[in-house]
């Protein structure tokens, strides 16, 4: 049996394993070594992440209940402005002990490791269109100017050019 390196997101269950009942709460900072997230937005490497955890003894494993706290940093895909957003997730996790049924998450060493855990849930929950603000009105798609910077302007959908030569009618309606 190979003993893994302790990472700062194992922590040791020695205490509470095999003893249904038993619960420990444990509050810890950790820091991914690696960007989390592909998209618009991700929670970079260096960037504090903050857990609140219940680890809860039963006769299957341990229960795993908590949340996680951080932040994202990424661009709005409305504006391209840049922005940095709090995230924060709930967890809850069965790991069993070994020899048990196959599962993803297992008591190692007397340890559970959280961090597959804890970044599957933030990367999961990072928005796929972020926005600087709900109401975020883009860019102009003529000029490729920041629309929330030009005060009165309203965004024109471009013309459908088959549709082109009707337009002169409603501008002559208008009294252009």
């Amino acid at each position: 049996m190979r003993t893994r390196r302790p990472t700062p997101y194992m922590i040791n269950v020695r205490d509470i394993a095999h003893h249904p009942g038993e619960m420990r709460e444990h509050s810890l900072t950790v820091v991914p070594t690696e960007r989390w997230g592909e998209g618009l937005v991700a929670v970079e490497d260096g960037r504090e992440i903050d857990l609140d955890v219940r680890l809860e003894s039963v006769h299957e494993g341990i229960l795993v209940t908590g949340e996680a706290e951080t932040f994202y940093d990424g661009v709005c895909g409305r504006c391209l402005t840049a922005i940095t957003q709090p995230v924060e997730v709930e967890i809850q996790e069965l790991f069993t002990y070994p020899g048990n049924e196959t599962s993803d998450y297992e008591v190692q060493d007397d340890h559970v490791d959280l961090e597959n855990l804890v970044r599957d849930a933030i990367v999961l929950s990072l928005p796929f269109q972020p926005v600087c603000q709900p109401d975020c009105p883009g860019l102009d798609p003529v000029t490729g100017e920041r629309l929330a910077e030009k005060p009165g302007t309203e965004p024109r959908e471009p013309i459908d050019p088959r549709w082109g030569a009707l337009q002169q009618f409603t501008d002559e309606g208008r009294g252009a």
